[in-house]
């Protein structure tokens, strides 16, 4: 059985993940934004690997949650799952980043690599990454007018490169994202028409099926069918240029082999 680690998984569709995953006899690391967020997952953390605390809107917090990760041990598959929609404003992190984009794409990358390599990555997106195109001129959105649906685009846009980037890079790793449509979750809200067993199942597969299909890499998905993204995000250059830039940004360089 493996072991998984999957990002924002006190509720919605990582703990749906993380649920699926337990039941088929996994073990799961689960991950809570705070302390709070931490208790209020109850019984289910007894039946999990264990459960690791930070914020991803903050660098440190960051590395503190790959540290705790690699304290428990390497693991099989990371599912980055967590995520946010919109932000009223480009708003600050710690460390003067917009919020979409520490979380969304800054927080991913740096767990990526700052946790020992795993066998696979999934990379949760949405459908709205083709609106992303072009974000490498402002990444930060420290010189265009805020616009909060452009900005979670273009986020989502860099998780698929960045899957996409590593697939080339570490061609051991089984690199992939996944597109779960719009699942009636918090964010996703009650009219989503999306059920959240649909919209966890595609990244849970991912992460442990042995099935020839799911042996890939470098691939977009969408409920366990491939799917064509964004031009912008299978493009080499692209993806080298946004690595090179998020390892500018954060510090944290992305290890080469």
């Amino acid at each position: 059985m493996a072991i998984i680690f999957i990002t924002g998984s006190t509720d919605g569709l990582g703990r749906a993940a993380a649920q699926s995953l337990v039941d088929q006899g996994h073990r799961v690391v689960l991950h809570a934004r705070a302390a709070d967020r931490a208790a209020d997952i109850g019984e289910f953390a007894s039946r999990c690997a264990g459960i690791v605390v930070g914020d991803l809107r903050s660098a440190a917090d960051a590395r503190s949650i790959a540290d705790q990760v690699n304290a428990i041990g390497r693991m099989d598959t990371i599912i980055h799952n967590a995520g946010v929609y919109t932000r009223p404003d480009r708003g600050a992190t710690p460390e003067g980043h917009a919020e979409t984009l520490a979380i969304n794409t800054l927080a991913p990358y740096m767990l990526t690599a700052l946790i020992e390599r795993p066998d696979r990555l999934v990379y949760l997106s949405s459908g709205l990454h083709r609106g992303g195109e072009g974000s490498l001129d402002d990444l930060d959105w420290t010189q265009r007018d805020w616009d909060s649906a452009k900005a979670y685009a273009e986020s989502k846009l860099h998780v698929v490169a960045l899957a996409f980037g590593l697939a080339r890079r570490w061609p051991k790793v089984l690199s992939n994202a996944v597109d779960p449509g719009w699942v009636r979750t918090k964010m996703g809200g009650s009219g989503a028409p999306v059920d959240l067993h649909t919209g966890q199942q595609t990244q849970a597969w991912l992460a442990v099926s042995e099935e020839p299909a799911a042996l890939v890499s470098g691939r977009y998905w969408h409920h366990l069918r491939r799917e064509e993204p964004a031009r912008e995000a299978t493009d080499p250059d692209f993806q080298d240029a946004l690595i090179e830039r998020l390892g500018r940004l954060t510090g944290v360089p992305l290890p080469q082999t």
